[in-house]
């Protein structure tokens, strides 16, 4: 057994002088464990990191004493799905992380137990020590704090004063009762200037305050899935609001609710603008202020149209993106996919479905679409490691699908643009061809490369999606397969999304992905690219151009076909079905959906 006191990731990053480390919790779980669940103090002389992540490791229950001032440099600190908690980052009335990090953008603490927080980090308790209200901020630079998955009952002031920049607060998935609640009190003014992005979906909230007026530059609120029955009517007065989620609650207003399960913001804002249900009351609105606005506007469309004013109306209308849905019931070969029990400890959520009238032969349509995916992985996807996307030829792959755990010493795969080879030596093939590009390009952080393969340390089993022919299909978050890959005469695609984290994450992703598949499709279609039959592929074969012109321009103004597709256990008992009704509908106000 190793030593439990020896770090050698520690001793490589200080030798290297890195900027950035990577720990996977599988990996060091026994040794943070031994330390009595805390950070190793040797961590804590790395004093250049700028980047530290630690994430899935449930023996980490506290971070210790002298982070803050250890690490000054550090600007991303990713603590995910650990075993914080309850008060896992230091006394309540204390600074929180051990003290201010001046340079800190990024932090994410999401998917641990914490029930209460720090005072400068949004507890509820007034801030003390260097996050008071006249002490310098203790986190001027924070721009993203997640705080998703947690056991938080209520927030308070400080947060606003330490963090003055902060632009995206998350806080889905815990027990809060009240919004912004104490995170912006009475009487105060100019707090949080700058915040754009505010998720608290999946809490206990019964009180939507009009102090959500109060943050001028809110362009996103999710508070979907809690017990709200009111919408403040303040909420129209956020100039900037363009995305709203109210779905999951029971409004009283019927009419308003029926708004918000069709995620239509733009009528919604409207609708509270002019008072809501009962003309207003309560904002100086005449009773019937509603039906005069109606008819008002119903003039004012008339004139537009008559006048050629409302041409831009009807641009707006026709070049909204539209998809088709394809239910499991009228579908005559649907895909199914089971999932083993194998992959529960390993990488166990996944959402697939089919898309079918994709254009990928005109110029560089192909090219856009995988430099898209790519993006998505950057940004949505975190470079992997919050989930994973594999596109795939529909009309090579041989149904129904197993995703499963295998051994790496037995599971094969033929990774893209290279030969067949066992899992465990192409991950040490990545991991030597990752470290030498480092060294090439002299570069003190850990490469992207790096990242993602660090999510399979410690695995017992690799994650692989097979076919009815034993084929490996995919080897996530690592590669698909050779045998699958799509190509520019393909046009009826396979997708999908795998993540060890959360099923929603998958269905935010598959769903982001949907949409950038339409947005590509139109631009394909309008922009007349030479068409190639050329992708650099030596097996391409060239396909008869159809002479039918109608046909032609049949498909052209087809909309994308999203096919359903069924995951199910080893039995055949539903655990997923997407797209369902629920999914695709925070998309909604830029994609058409004929379910």
């Amino acid at each position: 057994m190793a030593d439990p006191a020896a770090w050698p990731e520690l001793e490589a990053a200080e030798q290297e002088r890195r900027r950035e480390l990577v720990l996977p919790g599988a990996a060091v779980e026994a040794r943070i464990r031994a330390g009595g669940g805390r950070l190793p103090p040797r961590l804590l002389a790395l004093r250049l990191l700028q980047a530290l992540e630690l994430s899935g490791c449930g023996a980490l229950r506290e971070l210790g004493p002298g982070l803050a001032g250890a690490l000054p440099a550090l600007h991303t600190l990713v603590l995910c799905g650990n075993g914080l908690g309850p008060a896992g980052l230091g006394a309540p009335e204390g600074p929180g992380l051990g003290g201010p990090l001046p340079a800190l953008r990024v932090l994410d603490l999401s998917g641990n137990g914490l029930e209460t927080l720090p005072a400068a980090l949004g507890g509820a308790l007034a801030p003390a020590g260097p996050c008071a209200p006249r002490g310098d901020p203790a986190f001027p630079q924070l721009r993203s704090l997640n705080l998703t998955g947690n056991r938080l009952r209520a927030l308070g002031p400080g947060l606003a004063r330490a963090a003055p920049q902060l632009q995206t607060l998350l806080l889905s998935g815990n027990r809060l009762s009240a919004l912004p609640g104490g995170l912006l009190p009475p009487g105060a003014s100019g707090l949080l200037p700058l915040l754009s992005q505010l998720e608290a979906a999946d809490n206990g909230l019964q009180e939507l305050g009009s102090a959500i007026a109060d943050l001028p530059a809110l362009k996103i609120l999710d508070v979907a899935n809690n017990e709200l029955s009111e919408i403040p009517l303040e909420l129209a007065d956020c100039t900037k609001l363009k995305e709203v989620n109210f779905r999951g609650n029971k409004l009283k207003d019927k009419r308003l609710e029926k708004m918000v399960n069709s995620c239509q913001t733009k009528s919604i804002l409207e609708y509270l603008r002019v008072g809501g249900r009962g003309g207003g009351k309560g904002k100086g609105k005449p009773d019937n202020f509603d039906k005069e606005e109606s008819k008002k506007k119903k003039r004012d469309k008339h004139q537009k149209k008559s006048s050629g004013d409302g041409e831009q109306d009807k641009v707006e209308e026709v070049n909204k993106l539209t998809i088709k849905i394809l239910h499991i019931a009228g579908n005559p070969a649907p895909v199914v996919v089971k999932v083993s029990p194998n992959i529960k400890e390993v990488r166990p959520y996944i959402v697939c479905c089919v898309v079918k009238g994709m254009n990928l032969k005109q110029g560089n349509a192909l090219k856009r679409f995988l430099s898209a995916q790519i993006k998505l992985h950057d940004d949505l996807c975190g470079k992997r490691t919050a989930a994973t996307i594999a596109t795939h030829d529909l009309q090579l792959i041989k149904g129904p699908l197993l995703y499963d755990a295998q051994p790496p010493n037995e599971l094969k795969v033929m990774p893209l643009g290279r030969k067949e080879i066992k899992a465990k030596d192409l991950v040490r093939q990545l991991q030597l061809e990752a470290e030498e590009q480092r060294k090439q390009k002299k570069r003190q952080n850990v490469s992207g490369l790096h990242k993602y393969l660090q999510l399979l340390d410690g695995k017992e089993n690799y994650p692989c999606l097979i076919d009815a022919e034993g084929v490996v299909i995919s080897f996530p978050p690592i590669t698909n397969s050779e045998r699958t890959k799509i190509r520019k005469t393909t046009c009826d695609l396979f997708l999908e999304v795998t993540s060890g984290t959360s099923l929603q994450i998958c269905k935010d992703v598959m769903d982001t992905l949907i949409l950038k598949m339409a947005e590509l499709n139109k631009f394909t279609l309008e922009n007349k690219e030479e068409e190639s039959v050329s992708d650099g592929e030596s097996d391409m074969t060239s396909e008869p151009v159809n002479s039918n012109p109608s046909q032609n321009a049949e498909q052209e103004n087809s909309p994308l076909t999203v096919e359903q597709v069924r995951i199910v256990d080893m039995d055949g008992n539903l655990k997923v079905l997407y797209p369902s009704k629920t999914d695709l509908t925070l998309v909604s106000s830029l994609l058409n959906v004929i379910r």
